[in-house]
């Protein structure tokens, strides 16, 4: 509806039913708001491993109060939801408005454009229609920079740009800056390569930063970002600037006002420190990538005085990221931007804080897969308002076509918001779908949970990958217990519901294809004559590794078999895609030589 004229609208409106036509002169008068001044800018924030834990979300402890002034223009979306719990696949579902079953990005080690090489991607479809494109610190996942996707190389707070070949997205053009910044104020030394543990970290897993902001990755972001809008407003192009903030992700380092900000003991622990009742075990995790982290205590659950300082160090590195897009909102004011340009925050994921006994990501959980999103549009009516219908984050690419007046790609996943934008209360039977991999130890297949969210239900399906098999099922009733402490899909009377949501799960192809997988340097794995070894050999291999039937090797079970220890770690590293310390079956037969 974005270019409609006012007259046609009118004209059209004869005979048509008084709903519709009120839908209709909504979206017109939106539209209207948009383009009463020419091609709104997009400023366009991700927050790394930022869950709902906000003013604005009802959170009457945490300190955020820019991000509370941002949700006073904006609609706030209560139950918006990623596509899968870890970085690379949400933000390559955001960023091409496409599921991960299509781009095959299910991991953190592939890139989106191997699946989908021609893929238009959000900033690039803004770029090819005239806007200059933009992107500081983390937006893709790091190391899979797309440069069709940006006017200029891609920033980073750590010295560098990144380009890729426009005729070769697997070529990274690395360029060098003064900006390098370094989070910790002691970083332990490189790990050699015969390192024990070759996922072990530079610093501990929080630390009170004697350092002042700029001096952190964050600041600096902030400080660019202050910078170029200063220069796009002096260039007077449309822009899209899209500006990652790495905190809260682990490690929790924040300078020591912003943990003087909080009584650790006014932060509420989890409500539930295990698994739902009548939940599947493999739905959780051991928590690998905290356990990373030097000196964090080895035992899980992990320890109540110890977990009451990482969620403190959590609550310190939100307040602290908060301040940084505070800057930078008000540059975006400062320079007499903010009356054109349409502001986008959202939260990569959600994290879980010792719920289910569970840290980081990488579930399916409701604290897992929601995350914030908030949308100011110059002129909105709704401003200020939240909407409570479920959405998606691959629904954001459509939406902001719509408001900039761009046709976006036919294949697209997700609707535009549009309609919510325009009245939040509007009603709708919208649900979410998130996913994620793992493998059954009971009956040793790879399983792909997909998760149904309408605005009662969770539902979890865990489907074999190789078939039609459901192997297992969760539902949890939001409404009634929106901690889920127990599974309700045994219940008889939930029956009726199991079998309808179910429906919404995504169709997907059942044959495991690796055939045109590329390992990082762009080659393809069919010049690999491993690639040509059949999963039942690889599996035959798994199973003799795996002897106590765990469904998973550990680094030392793997190593035990090779001849190099040294090229047995450095694959280990590789193929461990969840970084959990594991190598499952699906791992091990899609990643590697047996």
């Amino acid at each position: 509806m974005n270019c409609v004229h006012r007259a046609t609208v009118l004209k059209s409106m004869t005979n048509i039913p008084i709903v519709f036509v009120t839908i209709v002169v909504a979206c017109f008068w939106l539209a209207q708001a948009v383009a009463a001044t020419e091609r709104p800018n997009v400023l366009f924030i991700a927050v790394d491993d930022l869950r709902p834990e906000l003013g604005c979300y009802g959170n009457p402890i945490v300190k955020t109060p820019n991000l509370d002034r941002l949700a006073t223009r904006s609609v706030v979306f209560d139950r918006a939801y990623c596509q899968q719990a870890v970085c690379s696949p949400s933000r390559t579902a955001m960023l091409t408005g496409l599921r991960p079953d299509t781009t095959k990005v299910w991991d953190l080690k592939t890139h989106f454009r191997t699946a989908q090489p021609d893929c238009v991607t959000l900033p690039q479809l803004f770029k090819s229609n005239g806007y200059h494109t933009s992107a500081l610190s983390k937006i893709y996942h790091s190391g899979y920079e797309d440069g069709r996707s940006w006017s200029e190389p891609h920033w980073y707070p750590k010295g560098r740009s990144v380009d890729t070949d426009p005729m070769d997205w697997s070529k990274r053009i690395v360029t060098r800056h003064d900006i390098n910044t370094e989070e910790f104020a002691n970083p332990i030394a490189e790990r050699s390569n015969d390192s024990k543990n070759q996922e072990a970290k530079k610093g501990p897993a929080f630390e009170v930063s004697p350092k002042s902001e700029e001096q952190l990755p964050d600041g600096a972001t902030a400080a660019e970002a202050i910078r170029r809008l200063k220069t796009l407003k002096e260039q007077g192009a449309p822009f899209f600037l899209a500006v990652g903030f790495l905190k809260p992700h682990l490690p929790f380092v924040a300078p020591k006002k912003y943990w003087d900000l909080y009584d650790p003991d006014s932060i509420p622990m989890p409500t539930i420190d295990h698994l739902p009742a009548g939940c599947p075990e493999f739905a959780g995790h051991s928590n690998g990538e905290l356990h990373n982290y030097p000196g964090v205590p080895a035992e899980n659950p992990i320890p109540k005085d110890f977990a009451k300082i990482l969620r403190h160090g959590y609550y310190a590195c939100i307040s602290y990221v908060d301040a940084q897009i505070g800057r930078v909102l008000d540059a975006l004011e400062r320079e007499g931007l903010s009356e054109n340009t349409i502001v986008v925050l959202w939260g990569d994921h959600g994290w879980q804080l010792g719920d289910h006994g569970l840290w980081h990501k990488h579930t399916n959980f409701e604290v897992a897969t929601r995350a914030p999103l908030l949308i100011s549009v110059p002129g909105q009516k709704s401003a200020g308002q939240h909407c409570s219908s479920p959405v998606e984050f691959i629904d954001v690419y459509p939406t902001l076509s719509e408001l900039c007046g761009l046709q976006p790609p036919q294949n697209l996943a997700g609707k535009s918001l549009c309609n919510f934008i325009n009245d939040p209360a509007t009603e709708s039977n919208t649900f979410a779908i998130s996913q994620y991999p793992r493998k059954d130890p009971k009956s040793g297949l790879s399983v792909m949970g997909y998760s149904i969210r309408t605005t009662r239900w969770r539902a979890t399906y865990w489907k074999d990958r190789a078939s039609p098999k459901i192997v297992a099922t969760e539902l949890y009733d939001e409404d009634n217990d929106p901690f889920e402490t127990e599974n309700l899909a045994d219940k008889l009377e939930h029956r009726e519901l199991i079998n309808s949501l179910v429906k919404h799960i995504p169709e997907v192809s059942y044959a495991p294809d690796i055939s045109n997988r590329k390992a990082n340097d762009g080659k393809s794995d069919s010049t690999n004559p491993s690639a040509a070894t059949s999963f039942n050999d690889r599996g035959a291999r798994f199973d003799k590794l795996d002897a106590n039937k765990a469904g998973r090797i550990s680094r030392e079970q793997y190593k035990s078999q090779q001849t190099d220890p040294k090229a047995a770690d450095s694959r280990f590293t590789k193929w461990d895609t969840d970084q959990d310390g594991f190598l499952t079956r699906e791992e091990f037969l899609a990643q590697g030589k047996p």
